[in-house]
């Protein structure tokens, strides 16, 4: 499939006080990047001058644009969102930083619902520094869904070696019982199983499924979830045709080589998934919300306050959330191309060869 049509990639500007602003400079620092995309920052020409200062020694230039529509292709392109001056606390939780972050966001969501961009990567929000400013949401997952008009949408943490999908986000430990059910996993192995195949091209994917309980529940010794609603769940989607496995022991799953047997793993929880998750894929890692008609991606470490300022951050994460975006795009519309009718398209090349004799 040729399609020469640069990929608008809009990038939100997460918390100026930490290293969003640094790893995303960092990220489209080497212009050779920018011949498969066109980014558009949705940010501050202060704080970017700030930090392009604080690195010293890199080499960055951008563009100011008055709209996505005018982004320039192979270069970067900043939207200024507030020409009022700015103060950057490094390191500090402020709702200031939290009133432009979520300014930044409802701009570019705005831009990608009226696809002025094709795809969304969202640098780290400090989540205490946005509810400050009334933004009611857990975080960018919830945000997007309820954006989309979807109920529930899907995290999915992925990297070259690894995919884990949560069944719940945000949640406290302690309502975790109250909150599993049959259907929820049962919905959360479609959608996930529908994006191994939409977005990554995966023909026949392969799912794991984590227990909620130490040993997978030992057969209801320790605990009865597994029992009562996991393995119905299973046993459900493997009656459909979905080829889903489990549950499996947590520790004992990603201790071993089982996860290269599998294309993606399923986790009842978040701490659960994202725990070995970063421990296996932490530089590389990328945050995707599955499950939604747009595509966002992120980078899967925070804002990272320790550090803000210090020119200790890696980009790895931010530009593998790039490429991601990208390469999901390009695969749905693979994916939609290949499904076309295939025998309307040989009626059509009949329909040719017919004009052609006459």
């Amino acid at each position: 499939m040729n399609d020469k049509k640069p990929i608008k990639v809009g990038i939100t500007i997460g918390d100026i006080n930490g290293v969003s602003v640094e790893v995303i400079i960092k990220s489209l620092s080497d212009s050779r990047i920018l011949e498969s995309f066109t980014p558009i920052i949705y940010g501050l020409k202060e704080v970017v001058k700030y930090n392009v200062q604080l690195l010293n020694d890199i080499d960055f230039t951008y563009h100011q644009i008055p709209s996505a529509d005018k982004a320039i292709s192979k270069k970067v392109n900043l939207i200024n969102i507030q020409e009022n001056g700015v103060e950057v606390e490094l390191g500090q939780i402020t709702k200031n930083a939290g009133e432009l972050a979520v300014l930044s966001l409802e701009k570019a969501t705005s831009d990608l619902s009226q696809s002025k961009i094709d795809v969304l990567v969202t640098a780290p929000f400090c989540k205490e520094a946005v509810q400050k400013t009334g933004f009611n949401f857990p975080g960018h997952t919830e945000f997007l869904a309820d954006l989309s008009g979807e109920k529930d949408a899907l995290m999915i943490l992925i990297s070259p070696k690894l995919k884990v999908a949560l069944v719940t986000v945000h949640i406290p430990i302690k309502d975790l019982t109250n909150i599993l059910t049959k259907e929820l996993i049962i919905k959360k192995i479609q959608d996930f199983n529908s994006s191994l195949i939409k977005d990554f091209g995966v023909v026949r994917p392969k799912i794991a499924v984590l227990g909620l309980n130490p040993h997978a529940g030992e057969n209801g010794k320790i605990g009865q979830e597994e029992k009562e609603i996991i393995i119905p769940a299973i046993n459900k989607m493997k009656s459909e045709g979905v080829l889903v496995f489990g549950p499996y022991p947590s520790d004992g799953f990603f201790g071993s080589n089982n996860i290269s047997g599998f294309d993606g793993v399923l986790a009842m929880y978040h701490d659960q998934g994202l725990g070995p998750f970063k421990a296996l894929c932490f530089d590389d890692g990328v945050n995707y919300t599955a499950g939604l008609p747009i595509i966002r991606t992120s980078p899967d470490h925070g804002t990272a306050f320790d550090i803000a300022g210090k020119n200790e951050a890696s980009a790895q994460s931010m530009r593998s959330a790039i490429f991601a975006a990208v390469d999901i795009y390009k695969c749905r519309k693979w994916v939609k191309e290949i499904n076309k009718n295939p025998l309307k398209s040989e009626q059509k090349k009949e329909e040719k060869k017919e004009k052609v004799k006459n």
